[in-house]
């Protein structure tokens, strides 16, 4: 889908709030692209973040899904707006395993205050194709001037 952004300057504002969020820097995360409506985040393969068994814990890949769900969503939002995750729901379809993680999030229907955003998680190995292991289906809301929300 093409959307047009209320926000001429989006990326570098998706850019400079995900260089503010702490979790992404601690779970190594990055951007690898910003569109209007679109965002991909790629993460690299860290131990500290598995569960179990060695697999990239469940927890972290529906982190990443959040986070690129809700900057896919940000991207379309005025200039004066947050966002903020309503809810979601996670398919987590196979063992997150891989050396390499990429999660992209879209936006599906942009409403003023309310945006519905899907999301997929892809594992990467040396050895492998790429494998679609969970999506995301997230309701993003858009936050002015509420407090404690800062920008």
């Amino acid at each position: 889908m093409v959307f047009e952004p209320r926000n001429p300057d989006f990326e570098a504002r998706v850019r400079s709030s995900f260089a503010n969020q702490n979790l992404m820097h601690t779970m190594g995360g990055s951007i690898a692209s910003i569109e209007a409506g679109r965002v991909v985040l790629e993460m690299p393969f860290n131990s500290a973040f598995t569960q179990q068994h060695g697999f990239l814990h469940a927890g972290a890949v529906t982190t990443m899904l959040d986070s690129a769900a809700g900057y896919a969503a940000f991207s379309l939002m005025p200039v004066n707006a947050e966002v903020l995750t309503i809810e979601f729901k996670t398919n987590l379809m196979s063992p997150a395993k891989g050396e390499h993680f990429r999660f992209v999030g879209e936006v599906v229907k942009a409403g003023r205050t309310i945006t519905f955003c899907e999301a997929s998680a892809y594992a990467q190995t040396d050895d492998e194709a790429e494998k679609k292991i969970a999506t995301m289906n997230a309701t993003m809301m858009a936050v002015t001037n509420q407090k404690g929300v800062k920008s």
